[in-house]
């Protein structure tokens, strides 16, 4: 058991597992969340384990090491450049492990940022949701300071169970941007087989056990499949954040040139979903996404072809506004 103390900046749906993996395996943490009350809440599960900060640059000040994990791009950009912010604590020597997905720039970006202040940075991204993260069983995918990724073996194998270093700081996020590319479009085509089985007078239950038997059989399946027969949506992983990794992957995609129809069609129908962001594009008075399954194919080609019109408006409209 290690008495190290470590930072812990953001304790959403994710963060919370992971800081908690950290009190398990031994270490103290000093923590700061957006919100006060699940900071509070936080420390009322490890009272002699944990420490409230009052700004994220406090955390950074008070630790050799803090880890960041923190929702969206926008999420991050504020609580990395805001008055009392991460950057605000970053001094010689300090080390900043982020574990967001990001588009490759911003990562960049925040590792300029960081190393300009004379600190260090590995990013850190992690393949796993909500269950994973509580469980210490996350797969984590670095880039960046290598030594830094080899000092800190005792905190990544206190939250997961196993450790990728990649190079250089975007080739984590790009690896990020890969898994969960094919993660939505499986679960997007996996959505649509159910409703169909249900919908055609078969069994979606028999489905499951069909499928689990072949060689398609795969744990996310086996996971969600019950809790969709069930009505259980509450989320491990919520949809605006998957819809925002697809998006990430298929602009990543049109930055090498790459047509990747098989992707985008998912995304589009992320956007279309009545839960996903469609709500804020039009309270935003962004130009809502091709509605008839024609129009709809026609600017997905379009966009996986690199070229054309379509193109062009099918990038404009997944670049959404801040959520609240």
């Amino acid at each position: 058991m290690s008495s190290k103390t470590v930072g812990f900046v953001g304790l959403g749906i994710m963060g919370e597992g992971m800081a908690k993996c950290l009190i398990k395996a031994g270490l103290k943490l000093v923590v700061w969340n957006r919100s006060t009350a699940k900071s509070d809440a936080f420390k009322a599960t490890a009272p002699d384990s944990v420490t409230i900060a009052e700004s994220a640059a406090a955390v950074v000040a008070a630790c050799e090491i803090t880890f960041c994990m923190l929702s969206t791009p926008e999420a991050v950009r504020s609580v990395y450049e805001m008055d009392g912010g991460v950057l605000a604590g970053v001094s010689a020597g300090k080390c900043i492990v982020d574990c967001a997905t990001l588009a490759e720039e911003d990562m960049k970006r925040c590792s300029a940022d960081v190393l300009a202040k004379g600190g260090r940075f590995l990013e850190a991204p992690v393949s796993g949701s909500k269950g994973p993260a509580a469980n210490g069983q996350l797969v984590f995918l670095c880039g960046g300071d290598q030594p830094l990724f080899e000092s800190i073996s005792l905190e990544l194998d206190a939250m997961g169970k196993k450790s990728f270093f990649f190079g250089e700081v975007g080739s984590g996020t790009r690896m990020k941007l890969v898994v969960n590319m094919v993660m939505g479009t499986m679960m997007c085509a996996f959505s649509e087989g159910m409703h169909l089985c249900g919908s055609s007078g078969l069994d979606a239950a028999q489905l499951l056990e069909v499928l689990d038997l072949g060689a398609i059989a795969n744990p996310m399946f086996k996971l969600k499949g019950p809790k969709m027969l069930a009505g259980d949506h509450a989320p491990n992983f919520p949809l605006q954040h998957a819809h925002k990794d697809m998006r990430l992957a298929v602009e990543a995609g049109a930055g090498f040139g790459i047509g990747m129809p098989a992707s985008t069609s998912p995304d589009v129908a992320l956007q279309t979903h009545p839960q996903s962001i469609l709500p804020r594009m039009q309270t935003a008075n962004l130009p809502p996404p091709p509605r008839t399954g024609l129009r709809r194919r026609r600017v997905c080609d379009e966009a996986c072809k690199g070229r054309g019109p379509g193109r062009a408006r099918f990038l404009s409209r997944l670049r959404v506004p801040k959520e609240e």
